[in-house]
C-alpha cells in the first residue's frame, strides 16, 4: 500500500471506531475526519464538494420533512389503531403491527416509525395487562428490515443509489428482474412467520382501543405525491443528477409553507424533529468514502477480498453477507456500507463477478444484521429506551433470543432470493 492509502485507511478506521464509541456525536466525528483528510492533502477541498452527492441529500432531506408532516398528521397512528381493533388475537395484533411498521419504514425513517407505532403498542398492552416487549421488538425489527425496500427508506439505500445510479423504480424492477423491494418483502414474510412462532402463546382476544383523530390529510397526499413524483421522475435522464432531489425538496417546501399557513401542524416542530444529525453525517460519509476512492484504497481492499476467497463467486457472496451481518450487529452500518460499495464494485470488475449480486447481498446483510442486538440499529436503541421508560427491562441476551432467529431467517431468505435471480 502507498503512504497516502495507509493514512487514508487509518483516518477512516479511527473515525469508524470513534463513531462506535461516541455514536451521539457521529456527524461531528465524521466531519472532523473529513477535515483531517483535507489538511493531510488526501482530499483536495474542491474534490470534497464533488464527492458529496447533493441530489441524494435533497432526496433525504425532502423525504424526512414529508415524513415528519405525515407523523404529525396522525394518519399512521389512526391506521395502526384501526389494524389493532380488527386483529383476532394478541399474537395477530403483534404480527399486523409489525407488518404495518415495516410498510411505513419503507418510506419513513426507522426511528420515526418506532415513535409512531410504539405508543399504540403500549396502550394495547396496558388494556390487556400483558408485556409490551413482543410488540416493541416486532416493531423495531420489522422497521429495520424494510428500510432497504425503497430508495428513500434508509441511508444505505441512498448510498447504493448514489454509487450505482439506481433510480426509485430500479428498487422494484431492475434489468428485468425483481429488485430489492421484492427481496425485502420476501424476507419480511419469512420473518413474520418467525415472529408468529415466537409469540404463538399470546392468544388473548383484543379489546377495542380509541383511535386517533386525523389532524389533516394533506401530509398523506404529499407523501403520495412524493412517491409518485419519484416513480415518474425515475424515467428522466437527470433523475440521479438533480431531478430526484428537486422533487423531494420542492414537495417539502410546499409542506412547510402549508404548515405555516394552516397552523394545524407547527412548522417549528417539523424542522426541529427532522434528523439533521443523519443529514450532515451522510454528507460527511460521502466525502470520507470519496477519499478512499481518490487514493484507490478500495482497489487494495478488493484485491485482499479476492485473494481470501480464491476467486470463488459463491464463497465471496456468502462471505460478504456473513461479514456484513456480524459487523452491523454491533456498529453503525452507514460508514461500513458506504466503504463496502467501492470495494464490491472493484472486486466485481477485477474478478468478473456480477456486481448487483454482491451489492444486494452486502446491503441485505448490512441492514438486517443490526437486528441481532439492541445496539445494532438506532431503532432498537430507541425501542429498548421506550421500554425502560415504561418500566420494562430487556437485557442483551433476551433481545438476541428474538433478534437472532429473526435476522437469520430474514437474511437467509433474502440471500437465497438474490442468488436465484442475480447470480
Amino acid at each position: 500500500m502507498a503512504q497516502n492509502q495507509i493514512i487514508c485507511l487509518i483516518v477512516f478506521a479511527a473515525a469508524y471506531i470513534a463513531i462506535i464509541a461516541l455514536h451521539g456525536h457521529k456527524s461531528i466525528i465524521a466531519w472532523i475526519s473529513v477535515i483531517i483528510m483535507v489538511i493531510l492533502g488526501i482530499m483536495p477541498p474542491l474534490r470534497l464538494l464533488y464527492h458529496i452527492n447533493w441530489n441524494i441529500l435533497g432526496i433525504f432531506w425532502g423525504s424526512l420533512v414529508i415524513a415528519e408532516l405525515f407523523i404529525y398528521s396522525k394518519i399512521p397512528a389512526y391506521i395502526a389503531e384501526t389494524i389493532i381493533d380488527r386483529s383476532r388475537s394478541l399474537v395477530w395484533a403483534i404480527i399486523w403491527l409489525s407488518a404495518f411498521s415495516g410498510i411505513i419504514s419503507a418510506f419513513v425513517e426507522n426511528i420515526a416509525t418506532v415513535l409512531i407505532v410504539a405508543p399504540i403498542a403500549f396502550e394495547v398492552s396496558r388494556k390487556l395487562k400483558v408485556s409490551p416487549v413482543p410488540f416493541i421488538l416486532g416493531i423495531c425489527l420489522s422497521s429495520n428490515l424494510q428500510g432497504t425496500a425503497t430508495l428513500v427508506g434508509d441511508p444505505p439505500s441512498m448510498i447504493l443509489a448514489s454509487a450505482t445510479r439506481m433510480t426509485f423504480n430500479d428498487f422494484f424492477i431492475f434489468q428485468g428482474r425483481p429488485s430489492l423491494f421484492f427481496v425485502v418483502e420476501f424476507s419480511a414474510i419469512i420473518s413474520l412467520v418467525v415472529i408468529y412462532f415466537l409469540n404463538r402463546k399470546f392468544q388473548q382476544p383484543i379489546k377495542a382501543i380509541k383511535t386517533e383523530k386525523i389532524v389533516s390529510k394533506i401530509p398523506g397526499l404529499l407523501l403520495i405525491a412524493l412517491i409518485a413524483g419519484l416513480a415518474i421522475g425515475s424515467f428522466t435522464p437527470g433523475f440521479m443528477d438533480y431531478i430526484g432531489g428537486t422533487i423531494c425538496v420542492s414537495l417539502a417546501a410546499i409542506g412547510i409553507i402549508w404548515s405555516l399557513f394552516s397552523k394545524k401542524i407547527k412548522t417549528y416542530h417539523i424542522l426541529r424533529d427532522t434528523d439533521w444529525d443523519t443529514f450532515f453525517f451522510l454528507a460527511a460519509i460521502f466525502a470520507l468514502v470519496g477519499s478512499l476512492t481518490e487514493t484507490q484504497t478500495t482497489i487494495v481492499l478488493a484485491q485482499a477480498v479476492g485473494k481470501l476467497t480464491s476467486g470463488n463467486l459463491f464463497i465471496t457472496y456468502l462471505l460478504l453477507i456473513v461479514f456484513s451481518v456480524i459487523i452491523s450487529a454491533f456498529v453503525d452500518n452507514v460508514p461500513y456500507f458506504a466503504a463496502m460499495v467501492g470495494v464490491v464494485a472493484t472486486l466485481s470488475s477485477t474478478q468478473g463477478y456480477p456486481i448487483y449480486l454482491l451489492l444486494f447481498g452486502t446491503i441485505i446483510g448490512t441492514t438486517i444484521g443490526g437486528n441481532i442486538t439492541p445496539i445494532g440499529a438506532a431503532a432498537n436503541i430507541v425501542g429498548v429506551g421506550l421500554l425502560k421508560k415504561n418500566g420494562y427491562q430487556i437485557n442483551f441476551l433476551d433481545f438476541m433470543k428474538v433478534g437472532l432467529p429473526f435476522t437469520a431467517a430474514a437474511v437467509a431468505a433474502g440471500g437465497i432470493f438474490i442468488w436465484l435471480f442475480w447470480s
